[in-house]
């Protein structure tokens, strides 16, 4: 049945435009971005097989390109625009960092952190380089490495640092096993940095590792005394 024929109330569009996009399920939300059916489907229907078939939203989105692609109804316009969408939320949890509001507490970071490493499938180190009253200078993926490692150098976080001017830091990694638990190695490398990036006067404020839609602070879990 197509969604034209449905009552007005139930019709994705009017109902988040009356009622606010929280009340939408995934599949009407996703709707809204197909903004069409397969053939004999309508848009929302469209969205219930795309999101059964991926394994649920998160999935859908976080899909390598080649994979997603090969989803009934999805073609090189929507995968851009499912980028698209992904990237606003990013830049949406980012703004309050870029904006010049200086960092109080992990939660400040870890949301955005969160968004930015949480979908890789392999080991990412990123940095936050913070001017002397802890705001946000610049943010940056480093190192890369295997599903379950990454190796960190710390000569180059300190360029990094000294490039930016950066007065602090704040260290982050994802564990792609979706685990926020910091390991022995994650100690070991952040007292590494703490002690390489002492000699030029920049401090590490935190080492946040990141999970499945988890993070832990090292900070406040189990700061390594340098």
């Amino acid at each position: 049945m197509s969604i034209h024929t449905w009552p007005e109330s139930q019709r994705p569009r009017e109902k988040l435009l009356t009622r606010g996009a929280a009340v939408l399920s995934d599949a009407e939300l996703l709707a809204l971005f197909l903004g069409s059916g397969l053939p004999g489907c309508n848009a929302v229907e469209t969205a219930r097989r795309l999101l059964h078939e991926a394994g649920g939203l998160r999935r859908l989105l976080e899909m390598p390109p080649p994979q997603q692609r090969r989803l009934p109804g999805i073609g090189l316009a929507r995968q851009a625009l499912l980028a698209a969408s992904l990237e606003l939320g990013r830049r949406y949890l980012g703004e309050a960092l870029t904006r010049g509001d200086a960092l109080k507490q992990p939660a400040d970071a870890a949301h955005y952190l969160c968004a930015c490493l949480r979908g890789h499938r392999h080991e990412v180190f990123a940095c936050l380089f913070l001017d002397n009253k802890h705001r946000m200078l610049a943010f940056e993926e480093i190192f890369q490495g295997t599903i379950d490692s990454a190796a960190v150098y710390p000569r180059e976080v300190l360029r990094r640092a000294m490039a930016h001017n950066a007065a602090a830091v704040i260290l982050a990694h994802n564990h792609p096993s979706g685990v926020a638990e910091p390991s022995e190695a994650d100690r070991r490398i952040t007292e590494k940095l703490i002690r390489a990036l002492d000699l030029v006067d920049v401090r590490v404020l935190d080492h946040l590792i990141i999970g499945d839609s988890v993070w832990t602070s090292l900070r406040e879990r189990d700061w390594p005394v340098c």
